[in-house]
């Protein structure tokens, strides 16, 4: 095959290859393609004796095992659902059980609580009274106690007031006046006028 070089450079060469023309000549065969999909006799047999040889595997070791482990499961899962049932059954005793204690809890301490306001009421009720006593005695004896300092008010005031009136009296009428013959004039006026 001829090469042409037709440009040559620092860049690199360009080459230009001449066309040549092929024949091909085709021989017809008179034999048939065997088919890709359909097996041949002897693989059709040994794919049959493994299917088979398969088929009594399973049936004899693997599919007894499958079963037997399907059965232990099935049981496993019951079992669990039994223990769950058992447990919210406990679960729903124990509830209960919870409910009545913090009711009866409740009641005691409404009961107690009751109690308490009804002692605390009485001690209180006690309280008073004594106090009220108290109150009432103290009283008592301030007002004694105000009795006698009115009374002796009472008759300090007479007395300063029998020693002006007298004065008073000597004054005006230019005479002595009896001091003891005015003092019960006066004690009903100094006692009517200042209120009890």
């Amino acid at each position: 095959m001829p090469v042409v070089l037709v440009h040559a450079g620092a860049t690199g060469a360009e080459v230009v290859v001449p066309r040549q023309e092929t024949t091909t000549t085709t021989v017809a065969s008179t034999k048939e393609a065997p088919n890709p999909i359909l097996p041949v006799g002897n693989e059709l047999w040994w794919g049959l004796g493994s299917f088979l040889a398969l088929v009594l595997l399973m049936r004899v070791w693997l599919f007894p095992k499958l079963k037997k482990g399907m059965v232990a499961r099935n049981a496993k899962i019951q079992g669990d659902l039994d223990d769950a049932e058992r447990i919210r059954e406990e679960a729903a005793e124990d509830v209960a059980a919870y409910e009545a204690a913090l009711a009866q809890a409740r009641g005691e301490a409404a009961r107690i609580l009751e109690l308490a306001r009804h002692e605390v009421d009485a001690d209180r009720t006690a309280k008073v009274t004594a106090a009220n006593a108290r109150i009432g005695e103290q009283r008592a004896a301030a007002a004694a106690e105000l009795d006698v300092s009115r009374t002796a008010a009472l008759d300090q005031v007479e007395d300063i007031v029998v020693e002006v009136a007298s004065v008073g009296a000597e004054r005006i009428l230019g005479k002595p006046v009896d001091r003891v013959a005015v003092r019960p004039t006066v004690g009903e006026v100094v006692r009517a006028e200042v209120p009890a």
